[in-house]
């Protein structure tokens, strides 16, 4: 009875790799795992929407904080206040030199190291029930006028793609390179 159950285990295992190999081939020829096709050039391109620190992945156009300040009102005023302070979400404005403190206000003036990074989060993210229905000009006109309100540019300061990655955040020095060996160097 025992060399009938460990014959019958041994071929049913044998034809359960056989079948797995098979499908394997079979997955391995119709893209990994047999699911849905692989990426045309055009979608992948609509996802590729980063935007670097040195400001590449910018698009054209241009935008004010006199611009910016009717656009936040209407659309992002609701979640983070009317001055960008209030909430009820993530304050934006202010905390200027908090971070070493024991209540650190980690807002886009105080803490965030690139301009551009605010111009990638806006237009990936926000506004938040809405994400990238903002046009280039109105993404350029919010983050000039977070950037005016947090005091690191002027209220008449034209941002566009030569000019966000050349302003300086007060925290750019706040942050230091990964030692790790295996963490790819920026």
């Amino acid at each position: 009875m025992r060399n009938i159950l460990t014959v019958g285990l041994t071929t049913i295992l044998g034809a359960g790799i056989l079948w797995a190999s098979g499908a394997a081939d079979q997955q391995e020829r119709t893209h990994g795992y047999g699911l849905g096709r692989p990426a045309t050039d055009q979608e992948v391109q609509a996802w590729n929407i980063d935007v670097a620190p040195t400001g590449e992945g910018l698009p054209a156009g241009q935008g004010t904080a006199k611009q910016g300040a009717a656009l936040f009102a209407a659309r992002c005023a609701t979640c983070h206040g009317p001055t960008g302070q209030e909430g009820p979400m993530d304050r934006l404005v202010g905390g200027a030199g908090t971070l070493a403190s024991q209540q650190p206000i980690k807002t886009i003036g105080s803490y965030w190291p690139y301009a551009t990074t605010l111009y990638d989060y806006v237009h990936r993210a926000m506004p938040f029930p809405a994400p990238q229905s903002l046009s280039p000009d109105e993404i350029y006109s919010v983050v000039a006028w977070l950037l005016y309100r947090n005091g690191i540019i002027a209220e008449d300061t034209v941002l566009d793609a030569r000019s966000l990655p050349g302003i300086s955040m007060p925290n750019r020095r706040g942050f230091f390179p990964d030692p790790r060996p295996d963490v790819p160097k920026p």
